[in-house]
């Protein structure tokens, strides 16, 4: 069964749904054309594979925890595997949010990478890859197209485009093999600072403690030691922190602090803000603009 209401992953953590039409088409379950009809859709994902993306219409907000990312009509990008991301899907100008993704699994990768004489350097950070508007990479996923209402597909089809995204990712891109051929795992790694620079992503804690080298059992006992605290505790503690520094630094709109630090809901969010600062974040921005 497909996960059609997901924004460009096949193994979403959690997701905030939204009243929208959602359609989905698939050629296989590494490529599908993705629609949103009606408002903006929100998630708070961990990327399982590298997504190459393709905008046809709408607009995106990628929030991580280092940097913020808007894409529009005719902008591509590669999402690296393993990133923690908040994504936020809106219409533009009537348009609904259409995008063809294309997902550059490790099986896929390995494939493609076997007998190639490819070292790949160790990446400090994965950053998003933009290649806006670039002509070799527009043309090949804008022939999936008449794919997507197709009965009966020639065969291995998605599988031979996959690989001419890839390398067409390798002629533009010199530095991507350090990103596409590393398949190394998470290791262990320092779980106090992970957890400082991602605490606004709201995720199981099972995907933490993959992403920082632990079992649940372990990552609940190591955060313990680093915070003397729970993790929910600590987690709702600093997104708090955070919505109330933006609101007074940046001037920002509930709606959007809400989603971006890492709530599920408007009024969830409104009542432990309440409870911790004890006015409520409407009560802080009408103070703020008076």
């Amino acid at each position: 069964m497909h996960n059609s209401f997901y924004f460009c992953t096949t193994s979403p953590s959690q997701a905030i749904r939204l009243p929208m039409e959602y359609q989905a088409k698939y050629i296989t379950d590494d490529i599908k054309l993705s629609c949103y009809e009606d408002k903006f859709f929100k998630s708070d994902i961990m990327f399982d594979h590298h997504m190459l993306v393709w905008f046809i219409s709408g607009e995106t907000k990628i929030v991580q925890a280092d940097a913020t990312y808007y894409f529009k009509k005719g902008d591509i990008f590669l999402i690296p595997r393993n990133q923690l991301a908040t994504i936020i899907n809106y219409p533009k100008d009537g348009q609904p949010h259409r995008t063809v993704v294309m997902h550059l699994s490790t099986e896929k990768l390995r494939d493609f990478y076997t007998g190639l004489p490819i070292q790949p350097k160790a990446v400090a950070s994965q950053k998003i890859h933009s290649y806006s508007n670039h002509p070799l990479l527009e043309s090949c996923l804008a022939s999936l197209l008449p794919y997507f209402g197709m009965e009966t597909l020639p065969e291995d089809i998605a599988s031979l485009k996959i690989k001419e995204a890839i390398s067409i990712l390798r002629t533009i891109d010199k530095g991507i093999d350090d990103v596409l051929a590393n398949f190394e795992e998470p290791g262990k790694i320092d779980l106090a600072g992970y957890m400082e620079k991602n605490f606004m992503f709201n995720l199981p804690l099972e995907k933490f403690g993959y992403l920082t080298g632990r079992s649940l059992t372990t990552f609940k006992r190591d955060f313990s030691k680093a915070f003397h605290t729970t993790p929910q505790r600590w987690l709702t503690q600093k997104r708090l922190e955070l919505a109330h520094y933006q609101f007074i630094e940046k001037k920002k709109k509930p709606i959007d602090v809400c989603y971006e630090v890492g709530f599920e809901n408007l009024s969830h969010f409104s009542h432990a803000f309440k409870k911790q600062f004890g006015y409520s974040p409407t009560e802080l921005t009408k103070r703020q603009n008076a």
